[in-house]
């Protein structure tokens, strides 16, 4: 009996280490997964390397400490300084510049004023009591470049009109859902603008603005962290993505046939 329950106990082990040796967890931006980029390229990782990836999807501020705790292997996120403090703080082995899109500011389509500038756009949301801003207010990279521009232009959102500047505390679709609701004026990543079919009473307000530049940053994590991480596999993962292969994979992705993500590691 005693023969049995051992031979039991090992094969639960085993089968066990043999799943663990065979996935891996990438903390990455809700942008690089609800647009399908994460799924599309992690199909084509497991077809050739036999590993599955499980993406978390969070803002870029979670995703962070998600990995500082120990529960990821690889980051895949969009604020550099952010990411630096994490490698300088050693929680990240390398980081890699992998690829970029662009924010947009969108709006009512009802506005029918030129943007001349994106420092003009935002002082204009700012200065006019019909205007109002949504901002996700939760700590992710889009969150974080928002401030980044109003700082830009020395304006802090504690210095709006109280009914002027929602912070919803809620990810990039919730948020397009409410400013969409409000005929408002968001800040929101190209890729998620194109993927996402609920924005009727919106188009692009502002674009093509140096500032609104957002490079992606892929990380991995220090094993020291957590030894069960899987260290070898989520090498393999991040070799694969800088790769040739990764190359073709993310300038070929495609949602309503446009380029979302544009590979731009050297």
């Amino acid at each position: 009996m005693k023969f049995f329950l051992y031979l039991i106990l090992f094969y639960t082990y085993t089968c066990s280490a043999l799943s663990n040796e065979k996935k891996i967890i990438i903390a990455s931006t809700t942008s690089t997964y609800d647009s399908g980029l994460l799924t599309y390229l992690n199909s084509y990782f497991k077809d050739k390397y036999y590993i599955d990836v499980q993406v978390l999807s969070q803002g870029t501020g979670q995703a962070i400490r998600t990995a500082i705790d120990g529960n990821v292997e690889v980051l895949l996120v969009h604020h550099k300084e952010s990411e630096l403090k994490f490698i300088e703080e050693g929680y990240g082995l390398s980081r890699y510049e992998i690829m970029y899109n662009d924010y947009v500011i969108v709006g009512p389509k009802y506005d029918k004023n030129e943007c001349n500038s994106l420092e003009n756009k935002l002082k204009e949301i700012y200065l006019n009591d019909d205007m109002i801003f949504i901002s996700r207010g939760d700590d992710s990279g889009t969150h974080k470049k928002e401030l980044e521009l109003w700082n830009l232009i020395n304006l802090n959102p504690s210095d709006f009109k109280k009914f002027k500047y929602l912070n919803v505390g809620q990810g990039m679709g919730n948020t397009l859902l409410i400013t969409n609701e409000k005929f408002a004026y968001t800040l929101i990543d190209r890729s998620t603008w194109i993927s996402f079919n609920t924005k009727k009473n919106l188009k692009i307000i502002c674009e093509s603005d140096p500032p609104l530049f957002n490079q992606y940053g892929l990380i991995l994590v220090n094993p020291k962290i957590n030894k069960n991480l899987n260290f070898t596999a989520a090498k393999l993962y991040i070799n694969w993505l800088l790769s040739s292969d990764g190359k073709k994979l993310i300038n070929s992705y495609r949602k309503n046939n446009s380029q979302l993500f544009f590979y731009n590691y050297n």
